[in-house]
């Protein structure tokens, strides 16, 4: 899967919040929002001046359901419930455990969640 179609999976499935995603579907998109916040926190410093992050605030509040989506979704192709995705209110060391669980391998043929995403091949 490459950066654009992570995005474009991503933003179609909005507040999906049933099904699997692969590793590079979630960390593509973990990419796009940080790019993001770094684009839109340098034009709130150009544009508004410092301490005025109305639109880093846009661009979060944009960026929100489906960051929570894709996750839950992360966690499904690993076989545990979305609801995991609470753990990173704890801090430190939830965000490390869930850091941990994003970067292994998705669960292999079909779990709780359903099917195993299907990888298209690349160049087609």
């Amino acid at each position: 899967m490459t950066f654009q179609e992570a995005v474009k999976t991503c933003l179609n499935k909005y507040a999906d919040f049933k099904g699997r995603a692969r590793r590079p579907e979630y960390w593509w998109f973990v990419l796009f929002i940080w790019i993001g916040n770094v684009v839109f926190g340098l034009l709130d410093r150009l544009l508004l001046g410092a301490g005025n992050g109305l639109l880093g605030v846009i661009w979060g509040l944009a960026v929100l359901v489906p960051a929570i989506a894709v996750g839950v979704r992360r966690l499904h192709d690993l076989d545990k419930s979305g609801w995991w995705l609470l753990l990173g209110l704890i801090p430190i060391i939830g965000t490390i455990v869930l850091i941990w669980w994003f970067v292994q391998p998705g669960t292999k043929g079909k779990n709780q969640f359903g099917a195993e995403p299907r990888v298209k091949p690349r160049g087609l």
